[in-house]
């Protein structure tokens, strides 16, 4: 079986996550990503890599065709580091372990957390990464108010990760709709290494 995923003109990450996507639809078969950039050539080519399948790469007239040969399951996988250079990012990580903002009324606690989240896509510089754990896995997956400017965060480079564990609890996993899946020990290292954290 052969796909073809377009990602030209898109926005970094956007190249890979369309690309892990395809691979992700396939038991076997060959995906082809095409990319108008170094940048994204270099990260779907790496997302391959960190799945131990093969790549062939063949530029035309500026364009990047990415060949990726699939021969084994890679359902679940992790979605390795992207390096994305197209907006300025602080040094911080935000971890969110709540669908609420605050305590009290729920109904208000909810509506400041999409209008958090929504002030997020409009300062910048972007922060590094938002974590979702406990509760708060509850806001990238499909329903939730705020996945349309998590979207926008996403696609201007802000890594998005929910915690596995949390997603396999609430049963929500099937339900991710932005974002990838992660583990305690990614999100504990991630922390680490940050400059800032803040924990909502």
């Amino acid at each position: 079986m052969r796909k073809e995923i377009d990602a030209r003109g898109m926005n970094c990450p956007l190249p890979v996550i369309h690309t892990k996507k395809a691979l992700e639809s396939i038991d076997n078969g060959i995906i082809t990503a095409i990319v108008d950039n170094e940048v994204a050539k270099e990260n779907v080519s790496k997302l391959a890599n960190s799945l131990s399948l093969k790549t062939e790469v063949k530029e035309n007239k500026g364009n990047y065709y990415i060949d990726i040969y699939k021969d084994h399951s890679i359902a679940g996988a992790e979605m390795m580091d992207i390096q994305c250079d197209d907006s300025p990012k602080k040094d911080l990580v935000i971890v969110i372990t709540n669908d609420l903002f605050g305590e009290g009324a729920p109904e208000l606690g909810r509506t400041l957390m999409k209008g958090f989240i929504y002030a997020l896509t409009e300062v910048q510089p972007y922060p590094k990464a938002i974590i979702f754990i406990n509760n708060g896995v509850k806001l990238p997956v499909e329903g939730s108010d705020s996945l349309e400017h998590l979207r926008t965060l996403e696609a201007n480079g802000v890594e998005v990760l929910s915690c596995g564990t949390c997603l396999d609890y609430y049963k929500l996993k099937d339900k991710l709709a932005v974002g990838g899946v992660s583990n305690m020990y990614t999100i504990v290292e991630k922390m680490n290494r940050a400059q800032n954290t803040i924990k909502l």
